[in-house]
C-alpha cells in the first residue's frame, strides 16, 4: 500500500518518474522499484518524499503495513480498510486529474 501512495504522491505532484527520481536525488530505477513493491520503503525514502513533497512522515507512515506495527486483528483491518479507501480516492482524484490534461 505504501508503494501505491508514494506513486500517487509522485502523480499529484505531476512528475514523471524520471523527474521524480532527479528531484529525490535516487535512481530511477530504485525509483521504479519503490513505487511497484519490488524495493522496500525505508524510512530513509519516506524522509526524502516527507521534505521534497512536503508531506509528514506520520502521513505516509499511515499507508505503511511493516513500518508501523498495530497491535490487534480488527485494528489492522481497520487500518487497511481506511489506507485502502484513501488510496482509491486519491487513484480517482489522479486519474481525474489526467483526463483533464489529455482532454
Amino acid at each position: 500500500m505504501i508503494s501505491k501512495a508514494l506513486r500517487l504522491v509522485r502523480q499529484y505532484h505531476n512528475l514523471s518518474r524520471i523527474d521524480a527520481a532527479k528531484t529525490l536525488n535516487i535512481p530511477k530505477d530504485e525509483l521504479i522499484g519503490i513505487e511497484t513493491g519490488d524495493l522496500p520503503v525505508t524510512k530513509d525514502i519516506l524522509a526524502l518524499y516527507s521534505k521534497q513533497f512536503d508531506i509528514p512522515v506520520s502521513s505516509l507512515v499511515f499507508f505503511s503495513e511493516t513500518l508501523s506495527p498495530i497491535k490487534g486483528k480488527r485494528a489492522k483491518k481497520l487500518r487497511a480498510m481506511f489506507a485502502g479507501k484513501a488510496l482509491k480516492i486519491l487513484e480517482w482524484i489522479a486519474n481525474k486529474d489526467e483526463s483533464k490534461i489529455k482532454a
